[in-house]
């Protein structure tokens, strides 16, 4: 299959689909309704050949893409054969049909040239709402998928051009703000569209057995270049365990155990001893997992490698059926974004014991979700975002604040367009001092945001972690900062809600919810890193002198913080000899959370209430 080929022919052609992926994506966030597409980029784009092999992805979100290749075997062994051009596929099911979670449309056009099957073009959106027991879908109280939303199995929008107008008055009935839904399908439709012209343009400068080989070689390569990386891994078996904090009020922590098997240029991935399924809505469907798997390796890949699937096929997965990575029917789902996110923590967490030199400490633990939506001046509204935004101290530099996670090239929505467009007020959006997890190489910081809501009722839901197990850090680094979820802080009635409820919160006009991010882990040991950086921090105002002498050893000295070096020394010596355990939380973390009205002393919630200021 190799033999000769010209290098330069294959990087057009690589790069080339990389490019219809990505105008695919721009196609999308231009002419997409709703924020949290447009804005927040909950979305995704990839492009596959004729025989249902993805050969390119668009640069969103990466806990998506692991996912289409099940999606499109799942397509072609139902409806190969029988295809023909101006058919169109939706579906969002995660029983049957290959989704992930209901809020998800995956749309997928097979592309034809002259009569013949040449390849798919797909696009997979987050849409707004699907109807359930909660506005925006993401209802972590539900107890079966259910009451989630509408379901659709696999189902032709279009069949041979022709509208599928039934499915069209469905969707309109089923969901409490159709004008977005059916504005982001159609944005989808545009995408899919753009996605097959690109690909006619691309393919049809070669004679279709040349386009064909390349398409070939891209798979070869790829495969090729995770072979190679997994061979450079030691032999060996990795384990390592994390947790979701739990549900409710009274969490039971659900754990994830991991074992990684390196075996010459091979991996085994397995689940075995995760936790089961739950009644609640944070079950992962296996393509989710099978995404956050592959993210983990594709981070320990050097230099570039085409974005096909054939990287995949050295990586096994052992995910058990009934647990809450690859749950059973009727399991809720829609809240399963948390659960793929510490998936992925708990795979670095497992490959950092093999290449402890190469991986970063904890990210922030994923993405919040924010949901709330009723009625305002006669019409229903529906408000979602996800907010993320620290990575975890590297090897060799800090990690950074206020970033996309790893897993998710999304983004925290504008202030002016999210006012403009809901009935909600941001009263506060930064960074918190003192929350970086420390070490040689600092996490990226917590970030607050405060909504209040000027409609007159409305119904909250989040979905949140990372409270009683904070990110982790690595080789010496202390972990980052928890999350806090409060309604009305600071004020009398104050509530200090779970990371994840088990039921929704009525707010009414003039209510504040705060949500308080976790912060990223230390990488190293604090009192290694360099003076001039701590000094530096404070002066940015990311850390203050008390936590720069207390966490770092580092003395500073008057307006100026001038690092005074003799008391440095002398200081790091002492705590040296007197080191706590590295995992130690940031009490100064407390003394902000304490001026919000908070006490954080710990019990078995993790948290206490007080009232006032």
């Amino acid at each position: 299959m190799r033999g000769d080929f010209d290098p330069i022919t294959f990087e057009v052609i690589k790069s080339g689909l990389d490019s219809v992926a990505d105008q695919m994506a721009l196609v999308l966030m231009r002419s997409a309704y709703s924020p949290i597409v447009r804005d927040s980029l909950d979305y995704s784009t990839a492009v596959f050949d004729r025989d249902g092999r993805m050969v390119a992805q668009g640069l969103m979100t990466a806990l998506h893409l692991g996912s289409f290749p099940i999606a499109m075997r799942n397509l072609i062994g139902r409806h190969g054969g029988r295809m023909k051009p101006g058919d169109l596929y939706l579906f969002n099911d995660p029983y049957g049909s290959g989704g992930m979670h209901l809020p998800d449309f995956y749309l997928i056009k097979p592309i034809f040239d002259d009569g013949r099957l040449a390849g798919y073009a797909t696009a997979l959106v987050h849409h707004t709402d699907v109807g359930g027991i909660a506005p925006g879908a993401i209802a972590t109280h539900a107890v079966d998928i259910y009451q989630e939303g509408i379901r659709i199995p696999l189902l032709k929008l279009y069949d041979g051009g022709v509208l599928n107008d039934t499915l069209i008055a469905m969707l309109e009935t089923n969901v409490r703000v159709p004008h977005k839904v059916l504005g982001d399908l159609r944005a989808q439709i545009s995408a899919c569209h753009r996605g097959e012209q690109g690909f006619l343009e691309l393919m049809r400068r070669y004679d279709p057995a040349t386009f064909q080989r390349y398409l070939d070689l891209m798979q070869h390569f790829a495969e090729k270049a995770m072979r190679e990386t997994i061979a450079k891994i030691p032999d060996g078996d990795y384990v390592f365990t994390d947790h979701i904090d739990g549900i409710g009020e009274n969490p039971t922590p659900i754990r994830f155990a991991l074992k990684i098997t390196i075996k010459g240029e091979e991996a085994v991935a397995d689940w075995t001893g995760t936790s089961p399924q739950v009644k609640a809505a944070i079950n992962a469907p296996g393509p989710f997992i099978y995404s956050a798997t592959y993210i983990g390796f594709r981070c320990l890949v050097e230099g570039s490698i085409p974005n096909a699937e054939g990287y995949m096929r050295p990586i096994t997965l052992i995910a058990p059926k009934g647990s809450i990575v690859n749950p059973k029917l009727p399991a809720a789902a829609n809240a399963r974004g948390i659960t793929g996110f510490r998936a992925l923590d708990t795979v670095l967490g497992a490959l950092a014991k093999a290449v402890p030199d190469r991986l970063p400490a904890c990210g922030e633990g994923g993405a919040m979700n924010f949901g709330v939506g009723g009625m305002d001046k006669g019409q229903a509204y529906v408000f979602a975002e996800t907010m993320m935004g620290a990575w975890g101290g590297r090897v060799d530099r800090d990690g950074i604040d206020g970033a996309s996670n790893l897993a998710a090239n999304q983004t925290s929505q504008p202030i002016e367009i999210l006012e403009s467009e809901n009935p909600l007020q941001i009263l506060r959006y930064g960074f918190i001092p003192d929350s970086g997890g420390p070490g040689r190489y600092r996490g990226g910081l917590a970030l607050a945001r405060e909504y209040r809501l000027t409609a007159a009722e409305g119904m909250l839901t989040f979905r949140t972690d990372r409270r009683r197990f904070p990110p982790y850090g690595l080789n010496g680094g202390k972990q980052g900062t928890p999350s806090w979820n409060v309604l009305n802080p600071g004020r009398d009635g104050q509530r200090i809600l779970p990371v994840l409820p088990l039921e929704p919160y009525d707010m009414k006009r003039g209510d504040v919810f705060l949500h308080v991010l976790p912060s990223a882990g230390g990488n190293g040991d604090p009192l290694e890193r360099d003076p001039q950086r701590v000094r530096e921090d404070a002066l940015d105002e990311k850390i203050t002198s008390t936590f720069a002498r207390e966490q770092y050893g580092v003395v500073l000295r008057g307006r100026e913080l001038v690092i005074d070096a003799k008391a440095t020394a002398a200081l790091r010596a002492r705590l040296r000899r007197h080191r706590k355990a590295p995992q130690a939380a940031c009490d100064h973390f407390a003394r902000f959370i304490r001026a919000l009205g908070i006490d954080v002393g710990r019990g078995r919630g993790g948290t206490r209430t007080r009232r006032g200021r």
